[in-house]
């Protein structure tokens, strides 16, 4: 199921201020836009001729780009693309073409060598992403935002989708470099990228994941200009001989067990995009039913982890660095067709409200809903009566169950609670569940009626600290 992005790099010359393929912008004129439009229109229509359906395009490849190293280049401001957004929009629709139209196609952040090459007296325009968005003229032509990996961290991709979550997020352009030590390149790469992309960019909103490029020889050529250190997903050598590289594999592991349709589903991930040397992974349903779950270790070291779903649990352990994918069919354990509530991300208070010891000063509630199991909310003190953990849910929410994750403390479990709620944070229920956790997971019961705040409070004392790393909440 092959489907295709194109994306510009540079307007015809004869429509830019430079007259050039490289650099310069558009000239700012409406005559020009609605030709610039137009060229879409017809590349779409010839494709389509030819057999290859567009499924979408990007209107300018990284448009804060403002000083190609010669190669075709466009610094297209955003006020620029919100006109030829404004422009491209209708007259796709005027051709009856259903070709989606994706925003931005740039850096998770503003380079800040795209910041220092903003001309005099213009702004760099930093919140690019967000402020395209943000203007409902522009809006509403678009499908998404496009990301590249080039600077700044998957999250930027989280704090769109908040922004803007009836938008998709896309992840169109990474590549890898030949390292320091070009022996290391392999292991480098696969790290990075199972790290930043495989889970990174997929636990945060991504729906397509794209590799740049696919194919280069041994001297990583041909380009023009720009990278003479990138790798493709294969190096072609003398004679035609193919060798695969890191991208290849990492790529695989979405491309073969990862169908069209999956959705992300919840799981406890405890490694970050920029290495704790933990354990960490994402997991879809497939359209069949059937789970994959795809686990990095971003250790030198082998990990061993535990897996748990429904009534089922396995261990396994991965060799440093390594990546792995697990998949088990829908018929082993059937999907329950729980939705998982997203929480925001300021909506928790605890008492204590966190550790006293410097080591943990971290450990906040906040850490408890980031939907990051690296991050945690603790008491930093043995378990006593009357502790509490408070969720906000964001809106009133028929739900029916909540889980407490201890992440890696799998010994940090309440061993007595019990669950009040309310509708408005200040009038609380007699409790409505109660009960002791068994180890890293604590799942209890909501009630059938619609709440706001959830407040889990110890009923019994342990040495232990309490710790959440994660709440989930599913309705």
């Amino acid at each position: 199921e092959l489907r295709i992005m194109a994306s510009p790099w540079s307007a015809p010359a004869w429509m830019k201020t430079t007259g050039s393929l490289i650099g310069g912008r558009l000239i700012d004129d409406p005559r020009i836009y609605r030709a610039y439009a137009q060229y879409f229109v017809r590349f779409v229509q010839a494709y389509a001729r030819a057999g290859i359906p567009i499924d979408a395009v990007t209107v300018q490849n990284e448009p804060q780009n403002r000083t190609p190293k010669g190669y075709p280049g466009m610094d297209l401001p955003l006020a620029q693309e919100r006109t030829l957004i404004q422009a491209l929009g209708p007259a796709l629709r005027a051709a009856g073409l259903r070709t989606k139209i994706l925003g931005y196609d740039h850096n998770w952040s503003e380079h800040p060598d795209d910041i220092a090459s903003t001309p005099p007296g213009q702004n760099p325009e930093l919140h690019y992403a967000a402020d395209l968005l943000a203007d409902p003229a522009t809006a509403r032509w678009l499908a998404g935002t496009a990301y590249h990996c080039y600077f700044g961290d998957p999250s930027a991709q989280t704090q769109q989708h908040d922004r803007y979550p009836d938008k998709a997020v896309y992840f169109t352009e990474c590549s890898g470099v030949v390292s320091a030590v070009p022996a290391d390149t392999f292991s480098d790469t696969l790290k990075w990228h199972s790290r930043n992309l495989i889970v990174g960019t997929t636990r945060d909103w991504a729906s397509t994941l794209m590799a740049w490029n696919l194919a280069l020889d041994p001297s990583c050529r041909p380009h023009t200009g720009g990278c003479g250190v990138c790798t493709g997903l294969v190096t072609v050598g003398p004679g035609g001989s193919v060798r695969t590289n890191a991208e290849y594999y990492t790529l695989g592991h979405l491309s073969r067990f990862v169908r069209p349709g999956a959705v992300r589903i919840a799981s406890s991930s405890f490694g970050t995009t920029g290495w704790n040397g933990q354990i960490m992974d994402v997991a879809f349903r497939n359209p069949d039913g059937g789970v994959a779950l795809v686990v990095h270790n971003e250790n030198d070291a082998p990990r061993s982890f535990a897996v748990t779903v429904g009534g089922y649990a396995f261990t396994s352990t991965l060799p440093g660095g390594a990546l792995a994918t697990y998949t088990w069919p829908g018929r082993v354990v059937p999907a329950d067709h729980q939705v998982l509530v997203p929480l925001p991300r300021d909506g928790a208070t605890a008492q204590p409200s966190g550790p006293t010891d410097p080591c943990c000063a971290g450990d906040v509630a906040a850490g408890a809903v980031d939907d990051d199991a690296s991050t945690r909310w603790s008491t930093g003190a043995s378990q006593q009566p009357g502790q509490y953990l408070q969720v906000d849910l964001g809106a009133r929410t028929r739900a029916d169950r909540l889980v407490l994750d201890t992440g890696a403390a799998t010994g940090d479990y309440p061993r007595g609670y019990q669950l009040t709620v309310s509708a408005d944070g200040r009038r609380w229920s007699t409790p409505v569940a109660s009960g002791a956790g068994t180890g890293q997971l604590t799942e209890i019961r909501l009630p059938a009626r619609p709440v706001r705040y959830v407040r889990v409070t110890l009923t019994a004392a342990a040495g232990s600290w309490w710790s959440v790393a994660d709440v989930r909440v599913y309705r």
